[in-house]
């Protein structure tokens, strides 16, 4: 059963050269306990569909022209903003790239994670309930809680690093607190947009590795936003590919990376270092203007494989095989 369904999903944004038609058709799912990435370069629209989702596009300049978010049979672009806000943590947590610009400098990491946990816990009883066990007491058992959840992601002295200030904070601790935090709520799904991406490799490695620990204890569900096909490859049980606002193709991580089909996806996978050595190769041209999007399929200006259909009509994503679907001319004979 899916957690996460988005279907059809198309947001525009104004701009002064026209209207940017950044997504167009998105659909994606997510199943109970699973983890599934979705991959991409940069400008593809992978961030886009992660605010949609989580209702934090600006809008303006921003525009949802179509689709659903369904979450557990709700819509979540239709559903009011206190039943999204009382989502927020709860059911659904974000662990941002960046944890310098979302952590707040004014406050140390225990004023933080404390206030949040004593939101989630005011959310979760009654207020009079929660008042009659006295602030001081809950904020006690806050301060127990986030010292406990900064050991769960393999802090090494806690309670000292609750008392820390984020400017005091290595990237990899910071990425850390981050995951503590989002975790806080015991959400049913977690959407990660590329954390540690800023890190060196090796602690990179660590997040990614404590991440994959944290999800499979928790059975959590996962929507890993990522430009790194490598990581995509670590994390993930199954792959989304998106090229300009649209999704190329889909597969179970070790078939797309076995037998890739999507002129794209195969691309992508031939321009990864190897240890064997050779050249490596690009994919000639550039992401379109989303003002002036090609006809049919947006690839086909520097796809080898293109032909005449390609820039007539859009292709379906079409299931070549069970659970491997791709957006291609090439295969609708399949």
């Amino acid at each position: 059963m899916a957690v996460l369904s988005i279907e059809d999903l198309a947001v525009h944004f104004r701009t002064f050269e026209g209207e940017a038609r950044v997504l167009n058709g998105v659909s994606l799912s997510i199943a109970e306990g699973e983890t599934v990435a979705l991959v991409g370069e940069t400008g593809c629209g992978k961030s886009v569909t992660l605010k949609t989702m989580l209702r934090i596009l600006p809008v303006p300049p921003g525009r949802i022209v179509g689709g659903r978010v369904i979450y557990k049979g709700q819509d979540l672009l239709s559903v009011s903003p206190s039943q999204l806000h009382g989502m927020r943590g709860k059911e659904i947590a974000l662990i941002p790239q960046e944890p310098m610009s979302s952590l707040n400098p004014v406050f140390t990491v225990g004023q933080q994670l404390t206030d949040l946990i004593d939101w989630q816990g005011r959310r979760r009883v009654n207020w009079l309930s929660y008042l009659s066990r006295g602030v001081w007491d809950g904020h006690m058992g806050a301060w127990e809680r986030g010292v406990d959840l900064l050991r769960q992601v393999n802090i090494p002295d806690p309670e000292r690093l609750m008392r820390s200030w984020p400017v005091e904070l290595s990237g990899g601790m910071g990425q850390r607190v981050l995951i503590a935090m989002a975790l806080a709520g015991n959400p049913s799904l977690l959407v990660a947009d590329e954390p540690g991406t800023a890190l060196d490799v090796t602690t990179q490695d660590q997040i990614l590795r404590l991440l994959k620990e944290r999800v499979e204890e928790g059975g959590l569900s996962v929507l890993y936003v990522t430009h790194n096909l490598g990581v995509a490859r670590q994390m993930a049980q199954r792959i989304y590919v998106m090229y300009a606002g649209e999704i190329a193709e889909t597969a179970e991580t070790p078939l797309l990376f076995a037998a890739p089909k999507h002129p794209y996806t195969q691309g992508l996978l031939q321009s990864i270092p190897r240890l064997t050595g050779g050249a490596l190769e690009g994919i000639s041209g550039r992401i379109p203007d989303y003002t002036h999007p090609p006809s049919g399929c947006r690839f086909h200006p520097r796809c080898p494989y293109a032909m005449p259909v390609c820039s007539q009509r859009r292709p379906e994503l079409r299931a070549i095989e069970p659970a491997h679907l791709v957006a291609c001319h090439l295969y609708e004979g399949a």
